[in-house]
Parts: C-alpha cells; sequence; structure tokens
C-alpha cells in the first residue's frame, strides 16, 4: 500500500521561510517521479513543482521559481519542498504526488492527472 505523509507545513510571515517533507513507504521511490502541488480556496489544484525519478532533474511553476526548491533523498524515500521569500499569495493546502509514468515531454510533469498517489495535504499559511 502506498502512503505519501507531509510533514512541515504552518504559519509564516511574508518574507519568511518553510520546508515541507513528503516520505513515502509502499514503493520503489527512486523509480517515481514526485511533485508538489497547492490548493487555494475556491481555486483549482496548481502545479508548484517536480523531480524526476532517476536524474533529479527539475521543474517549476513561473510563480515559485527563483524562491522553491524542490529536491530528494532516494535513500530516505523523502522529497522536500523549501519554501524562500514566501508570499500571502503562496497560502494554500500543499500535496506531493508520487508519479510511476514515463513523462516523455517536461510538460507532463506539470499535469496533476498523471500522478499516481496524493498526500493527505498540509496547510501553509502565509501572513501579511
Amino acid at each position: 500500500q502506498v502512503q505519501l505523509v507531509e510533514f512541515g507545513g504552518g504559519l509564516v510571515q511574508a518574507g519568511g521561510s518553510l520546508r515541507l517533507s513528503c516520505a513515502a513507504s509502499g514503493l520503489t521511490f527512486s523509480s517515481y517521479s514526485m511533485g508538489w502541488f497547492r490548493q487555494a480556496p475556491g481555486k483549482e489544484r496548481e502545479f508548484v513543482t517536480a523531480i524526476s525519478g532517476s536524474s533529479g532533474i527539475t521543474y517549476y511553476g513561473d510563480s515559485v521559481k527563483g524562491r522553491f526548491t524542490i529536491s530528494r533523498d532516494n535513500a530516505k524515500n523523502t522529497v522536500y519542498l523549501q519554501m524562500n521569500s514566501l508570499k500571502p499569495e503562496d497560502t494554500a493546502v500543499y500535496y506531493c504526488a508520487a508519479s510511476a509514468r514515463k513523462m516523455v515531454y517536461s510538460r507532463h510533469y506539470y499535469r496533476r492527472d498523471l500522478y499516481d498517489y496524493w498526500g493527505q495535504g498540509n496547510q501553509v499559511t502565509v501572513s501579511s
């Protein structure tokens, strides 16, 4: 049974930093692409960032480029999201996701329908 468990959300002031972690179990972690998505109230779930399984190539949404960093530790079956220079508009529930699919094109990483497993979500609130 695949499980993705997220840690590290909370309340932070604008300009501050947070790090989210997502611990995976029940899968061959290094074979999975991992992504982070977020959903703000009344909005659709949107792509934040992703990292490929084998080569560790990273992809970022335009709104977080230069501020967020995704990384993974295959020995610990964990993916991380370091969020710096946080803004109130970053407030959302953040979800990690895992995909076993072969992402042929970079645009595939942005599609939430191509991810097979999802975490429970973790609230991040940025106050102004």
